[in-house]
């Protein structure tokens, strides 16, 4: 029987993957656009909650992001060791930052839009995306949360994170 007779839509033995849906979180922040991704790119270990969302936790002196495509994005710990997060892919101050994610061992992305809103008001839109890209046992592996993706750890991360770029921008405006 052929493959148009009985309703198949992908060849015999092929297998299409499950399409794993970004996170997608947003959060309006009471300063310019300028200042929010500068707080961001700029302040890292300052407000980024480094226990539990780090390698080093405790350790981490610095958090830096190289500012050009293809730069860095990496911690430092007291003893001068550095861990990379991931790589820039796309720099475009003060409106768009794109970074592999190397958290997740096998690298996602992570894409952030600075939408101002007014001259002191700010829509951070964050997609954290690439999520087919990883195995079954990635998907389900705890990350800095109990979970994993599937768990829902990191919808809740990044939750947490917002918030805390969201407080430090405005108290540093």
């Amino acid at each position: 029987m052929s493959d148009a007779i009985i309703g198949r839509a992908e060849p015999a033995g092929v297998v299409v993957p499950l399409r794993r849906p970004p996170i997608r979180q947003s959060t309006v922040v009471a300063s310019s656009a300028a200042h929010t991704f500068s707080v961001f790119t700029r302040r890292l270990a300052e407000w980024w909650p480094l226990t539990p969302f780090s390698y080093g936790g405790e350790r981490v002196r610095h958090v830096a992001i190289e500012e050009w495509v293809g730069g860095d994005v990496s911690e430092v710990w007291d003893d001068g060791t550095t861990v990379s997060w991931g790589e820039v892919l796309e720099w475009t101050p003060p409106t768009a930052l794109t970074m592999t994610w190397n958290i997740t061992g096998t690298p996602t992305e992570v894409a952030l839009r600075f939408v101002q809103l007014a001259p002191s008001l700010t829509r951070v839109d964050l997609e954290h995306r690439g999520w087919e890209r990883l195995s079954d046992a990635e998907l389900d592996r705890d990350c800095a949360l109990p979970g994993g993706y599937n768990g829902g750890a990191f919808q809740a991360g990044w939750t947490e994170i917002l918030g805390r770029l969201r407080t430090a921008a405005e108290r540093h405006a």
